[in-house]
């Protein structure tokens, strides 16, 4: 995988226990500095930038979720990265998920903050709206070849989502590969001892995600921060250093 893509990950600490930080989508290691900084005199952590964000260039192809996992779990080979704490933030989680659930890697403990990879019921609106889309879109054929393009970028503006119109066009595809897969299934299989914590004004990731998840993972606890939204770590940044240190031991 390493002779395909190129992610630059940091290191920080010598301890024993190893601990893997899986941040959001868009995110880098730079919004966990103080849970690092924390963290790091007792123990060994890890933190990626994800193909496209920080320091790791893109690969200029099309990636599904499951080439994110594979991503990381050839960075714990390559550091013999084994039976570490994972720590993932809203788009990480969905890589967690897979690595426990699907993969079956050798991970000690789980620690999921407003994770992602719940595939919702659309609402009326929305289901509505892309039908509209799909309709418009085919529409296209039918439109000189000099203002097809301008009619797209025009769909594009009035009907994707912000995190999508903010994306290269090379990067376009991969996020709906990303966003299509609903990983609830594989939350059953996951076996390790595992912590949620949970902003209860997220509108990123409501609340009913996290208690899905809880209900679905047979060894998880719940955490919710009533004043918090999607980024609840870094909002209440001393709080969580304390649930996690008490979490670990």
């Amino acid at each position: 995988m390493f002779e395909d893509y190129s992610i630059h990950y940091e290191k920080y600490g010598q301890g024993e226990t190893k601990i893997l930080i899986l941040p959001g989508w868009g995110n880098t290691r730079k919004t966990f500095t103080y849970l690092i900084n924390m963290l790091q005199d007792k123990y060994q952590i890890y933190i990626v930038d994800y193909p496209g964000f920080g320091k790791s260039p893109w690969p200029n192809k099309d990636l599904t979720i499951y080439d994110y996992a594979n991503m990381i779990r050839d960075l714990m080979e390559k550091e013999n990265i084994k039976n570490p704490i994972i720590i993932a933030h809203s788009f990480g989680g969905r890589i967690a998920i897979l690595l426990s659930g699907y993969y079956k890697e050798n991970i000690k403990k789980l620690i999921l903050i407003d994770i992602a990879g719940i595939k919702r019921r659309k609402k009326l609106s929305i289901f509505l709206k892309e039908k509209l889309y799909k309709f418009l879109k085919k529409l296209n054929i039918f439109l000189p070849k000099k203002i097809k393009t301008k009619y797209q970028n025009i769909l594009t503006k009035h009907f994707a989502s912000t995190d999508y119109k903010e994306l290269p066009n090379t990067m376009k595809k991969t996020f709906q590969n990303i966003i299509k897969e609903d990983l609830k299934y594989y939350l059953p299989y996951i076996e390790q001892e595992t912590l949620i914590i949970w902003g209860k004004l997220d509108n990123d990731t409501p609340l009913k995600d996290g208690n899905l998840i809880k209900q679905k993972i047979k060894n998880a606890e719940i955490i919710i921060y009533p004043n918090s939204k999607h980024y609840s770590y870094l909002e209440c940044p001393y709080l969580t250093y304390q649930i996690i240190i008490k979490f670990i031991h």
